[in-house]
């Protein structure tokens, strides 16, 4: 057994040591007659590349913090396995106005340490949150609430600045946690442990290499754990996260499951496998192509709309990524609501022809030069091919002659804020899970791609899906905002990721853990 895991077994056992002793010389009625075998706990093993930046929701909001917080915690609302729209979790909410949102809390729900959850503790939750306004936080997602109002223990009502279409989404996310109002300090965070009431209690946790959860049998919500507990494992790299599967080549293959970080040659291994099974799921990640609307060339709409009309996405995602992604035609995956193909609706197939017409129209002339930007890590290692593609695509059509240019992730930031590329090659996941998070981020002056669009079209129509509470009309509207994006080209959507999890073949119920955004929700899983 590797030292990693053993001491996971060792902590779980010593946690759970006070619990099982009786006192010395006193029969304990209640013990398990002679003969009896005692139950052995369903705990399940996971490794992971991921790094956790925080345990406490009103800290940094990555996808490996989510991962424990989203198993820890609880939130108002959640949204289970194939079904698109929110559901209650610790309430039953809804709009008593545009600007007025109204949760009633279950009965009887409690923290691990005794304390019960009220609407006090959700008031607490979201004013520490927006008080802390922690840098790469949730905060800015909730800007439209102004206020968190209690009106009795069981009932919270949210008032807002504006309508708000987004915020039974953004109620599902980890940053709308409720912490306990009695554990956590108002003005920092709490990395060191965690007071929640989802589906798990934290028994352990080790900065960089381990987090231990137990079975939370408090919980009253809609993903109840099925399992006596979880041992995460963080392991530095794809080698490492193979060697933890069954089998692995030292020999502590002992995970259960293991997800994030396998190369593309390690899951086509996998794949034949009669030791695991691979399941896979559409990723919330898209991959993109941004253009810099500074640069003098790229600010050319005809020299935009001329890109989008060659770029060849099934034989990019073929050759860059042996088809382990997916051709993306919007800026909005396919299963997120109000998604449409805007891109093929606009550029139907790759036509060089169509491209040099739209040139001629918009009075470009010769071979246009471009730079194109790439960085080697932060997308993963298909970021090389991708960007050579891109280039030979555009080279071929006689149209363009493509620089490729890269750097490593900080200096990459740097070159995109300078203005050093005409286009450069980016990727997103959303924040919270709704399609607005792929649009809105590239609207405005505060976008955090700083490509210089500005749309008087595309602000207005933002402003519209956003305050729309009717489902089949703001869907109408998010359709017409990715076909103002698909017209004016300031971005191109190129492919969706998929998330992939790897586990031993007696796991059961691996689909349904995996979370649109990326994460996992553990409490399904059994073995």
């Amino acid at each position: 057994m590797s030292e990693l895991w053993r001491r996971l077994v060792v902590t779980a056992a010593v946690g759970g040591l006070g619990m099982s002793l009786v006192a010395c010389g006193e029969p304990d009625d209640n013990a398990p007659h002679t003969g009896t075998p005692t139950p052995k706990e369903m705990v399940l093993r996971l490794a992971t590349t991921d790094t956790i930046s925080s345990l406490d929701p009103a800290g940094p909001y990555d996808v490996g913090s989510r991962t424990v917080q989203a198993n820890l915690y609880q939130t108002l609302l959640t949204i289970l396995p194939g079904k698109p729209t929110p559901v209650p979790d610790a309430a039953d909410c809804q709009f008593d106005s545009p600007t007025t949102y109204t949760c009633s809390l279950k009965e009887g729900l409690t923290f691990p340490n005794g304390h019960a959850l009220t609407s006090s503790d959700v008031r607490f939750s979201f004013d520490r949150m927006l008080t802390l306004k922690t840098p790469g936080g949730p905060a800015p997602l909730f800007a439209s609430v102004t206020s968190v109002g209690t009106p009795d223990e069981l009932t919270a009502v949210f008032n807002l600045k504006a309508p708000d279409a987004r915020l039974p989404y953004l109620l599902t996310t980890t940053g709308a946690s409720i912490v306990d109002e009695e554990s956590y300090p108002a003005k920092k965070l709490l990395d060191a442990t965690a007071v929640g009431s989802g589906p798990y209690q934290l028994t352990s946790y080790r900065p960089g290499e381990s987090v231990t959860l137990a079975r939370f049998t408090g919980y009253k919500g809609s993903r109840a754990a099925q399992n006596d507990g979880i041992q995460v494992a963080l392991v530095k790299d794809a080698v490492a996260l193979n060697q933890a599967l069954p089998g692995g080549k030292d020999g502590s293959g002992k995970a259960d499951l293991a997800y994030r970080g396998f190369t593309i040659g390690q899951l086509d291994k996998l794949r034949s496998s009669n030791r695991v099974q691979v399941v896979e799921s559409d990723d919330a990640m898209i991959q993109f192509v941004a253009f810099q609307l500074k640069s003098v060339t790229t600010r050319k709409l005809a020299v935009r709309r001329a890109i989008a009309q060659l770029i060849d996405r099934p034989a990019l995602v073929k050759k860059a990524y042996a088809e382990h992604v997916s051709p993306l035609y919007s800026m909005v995956p396919p299963s997120f609501g109000g998604a449409t193909d805007a891109y093929r609706a606009e550029y139907k197939q790759p036509n060089k022809a169509a491209a040099a017409a739209i040139l001629k129209a918009g009075a470009v002339k010769g071979v246009v030069p471009l730079t194109l930007g790439w960085t080697p890590s932060r997308f993963g290692p298909g970021s090389k091919a991708e960007a050579l593609e891109l280039k030979r695509q555009l080279d071929a059509s006689g149209l363009f002659r493509v620089t490729l240019r890269s750097a490593e992730w900080p200096a990459y930031q740097q070159l995109i804020r300078s203005g050093a590329f005409d286009l450069y090659i980016a990727g997103w996941i959303p924040e919270y899970p709704d399609a607005d998070n792929y649009l809105a981020p590239f609207i405005g002056a505060t976008d955090p791609f700083p490509n210089g669009y500005r749309s008087a079209a595309a602000t207005k129509l933002l402003q519209q899906e956003r305050t729309e509470q009717n489902g089949i009309k703001r869907a109408e509207l998010l359709g017409q905002l990715q076909g103002v994006f698909a017209r004016e080209v300031p971005v191109l959507p190129t492919w969706q990721g998929r998330l992939s999890v790897v586990a031993g073949q007696e796991v059961q119920n691996v689909s349904g853990a995996l979370d649109p955004l990326a994460f996992l929700h553990l409490s399904g899983l059994r073995k």
